[in-house]
């Protein structure tokens, strides 16, 4: 047992060399030490290629708004229409316009706006195709229905409604001849149509609803910023 664990390196009769405790817990410091170094470089790699992608995420941002700003900022204010830059939605904002009270099929105005507002959409998306992941025509509504509906009734009213509508509005642009001519499969395989009711109202600065900007249609665009981030993170 001295052999073994003697204080100090000794030759045994038969000539081997035995480590000491000391020499022993060296050595494995350093293996513990060289194992960290590796984790803590996979671990910066790995930030490093998140802030990439985050920065290649904010520029991409930047580029479509701005793209879309350009393309659409004369007509904006005659369609009652607005570009979300954090969101990158664009809003229709003038219910009035759109649909019919509690109806969800589309004025002749807002059958006018998408023929000339949807090709011209997806021109200017067709640059950052492969950023995109999916582009949502979302439905929102006000939370009110009518007198006398209770919180609920109204809400899931108001999501039929809100769901029929985007579908509508799916149908329509997809009927249109540029859309069927040029970009039917793309948009078939990436855009959605989603109805939220009055999960999202907007409120005035005074915490109220504004019920005439929630009863919006938005065209909103989701890039695969995310996904690029998961398969890093999956390996």
């Amino acid at each position: 047992m001295k052999q073994v664990f003697g204080a100090t390196t000794k030759q045994s009769e038969g000539g081997e060399h035995w480590m000491s405790v000391s020499d022993l817990m060296a050595g494995l410091m350093m293996v513990f030490l060289f194992i960290s170094v590796a984790l803590m470089r996979d671990a910066m790699i790995e930030r490093d290629k998140i802030k990439e992608v985050a920065v290649t995420y904010e520029e991409n941002q930047q580029a479509i708004y701005l793209a879309l700003l350009e393309e659409f900022e004369t007509d904006l204010q005659q369609w009652g229409a607005e570009i979300d830059r954090e969101s990158l939605s664009f809003n229709f904002t003038a219910p009035e316009v759109l649909f019919a009270n509690g109806r969800a099929t589309l004025t002749p105005q807002f059958q006018v706006i998408l023929d000339d507002f949807f090709p011209r959409y997806l021109t200017v998306l067709n640059t950052y195709k492969p950023s995109i992941q999916e582009v949502r025509i979302e439905g929102h509504t006000s939370s009110r229905w009518n007198h006398g509906s209770s919180d609920s009734e109204a809400y899931f009213n108001n999501m039929r409604l809100s769901q029929s509508r985007t579908r509508t509005v799916l149908s329509y642009v997809m009927d249109l001849s540029p859309v069927k001519t040029s970009h039917y499969d793309w948009v078939k395989g990436h855009v959605a149509a989603v109805g939220y009711s009055s999960s999202k109202t907007i409120m005035d600065s005074n915490g109220v609803e504004d019920e005439k900007k929630s009863r919006r249609v938005s065209f909103r665009v989701i890039t695969n910023a995310e996904t690029q981030i998961r398969k890093i993170l999956g390996g």
